[in-house]
């Protein structure tokens, strides 16, 4: 007789079944990048949204309910980076925290490209803790997701940063294959992020951006899946280096190509 605990048994419970068709009632209203996959896309992204579910840890704030479209929301996102990535990229996410909506942090905090503490308290929409849980706000969550046209997705930003952090380190270089690949993403992201230090990038990428490198590559993938097509048009050696770690070229897929 084999023993399981309460958490392995909904573990298989919920891998070993079909893919809900209710899961995919909520993304295709609540998720404007669920249209734009193609079958293939979503046949593969269907059971690592299952297995997300499953295996993390879901926790509601503030007297908060998670409930099945917040929990579907957030892990389809989360996948969608990882998508052409190995598998236990997520290891370092055991949790997920989902508040209401902004929450109010305290503490000295650099906000903006001056490189100046600033005391607190400070809002925000998310978190993602080193060998911690990610935290969210489901306001803005649920509105990101339906309007990527703005550039905006704490999704993307707070797993973004725990793919920064895979090497122990948050420095705005995710795991990259070689020595080559490593060179040209330095060279082509600190070009970047010194023209948005110096308010000479232009408006794609918002300046929060620059408060350090970490911040740098969390914001510029929220805008690699938001708006690829402009960020292609616009800063094409960014995109370059980012199609590349992530092994996906969403503007091809925004633009029907």
């Amino acid at each position: 007789m084999r023993f399981e605990s309460k958490r392995q048994r909904q573990y298989r419970q919920v891998t070993e079944r079909p893919f809900p068709a209710e899961w995919r009632r909520i993304l295709a209203m609540s998720w404007a990048g669920w249209h734009s996959l193609t079958l293939d896309e979503r046949s593969r992204l269907e059971p690592m949204i299952q297995e997300f579910v499953a295996s993390k840890r879901w926790e509601a704030a503030q007297g908060f309910q998670v409930v099945e479209e917040m929990i579907v929301l957030i892990a389809a996102q989360a996948c969608l980076l990882v998508l052409e990535l190995p598998a236990d990229y997520y290891r370092g996410v055991g949790s997920i925290i989902v508040h209401p909506t902004t929450m109010v942090i305290d503490g000295p905090r650099v906000t903006d490209n001056s490189g100046v503490f600033q005391s607190g308290p400070f809002p925000i929409q998310g978190q993602a803790q080193y060998e911690g849980p990610v935290v969210v706000a489901w306001d803005a969550v649920r509105r990101e997701a339906r309007y990527p046209e703005y550039g905006n997705n704490v999704v993307f930003h707070e797993f973004a940063h725990k793919l920064d952090m895979l090497d122990g380190t948050v420095d705005g270089m995710p795991p990259l294959p070689d020595s080559a690949s490593r060179q040209q993403w330095i060279d082509v992201c600190t070009c970047e992020y010194e023209a948005l230090k110096d308010e000479t990038s232009g408006p794609l990428i918002r300046e929060y951006g620059a408060v350090n490198p970490g911040e740098f590559f969390a914001v510029v993938s929220e805008i690699f899946f938001c708006r690829p097509v402009e960020m292609r048009a616009e800063k094409p050696e960014l995109y370059a280096v980012l199609a590349g770690f992530y092994r996906q070229n969403p503007a091809a897929r925004v633009a029907g190509e």
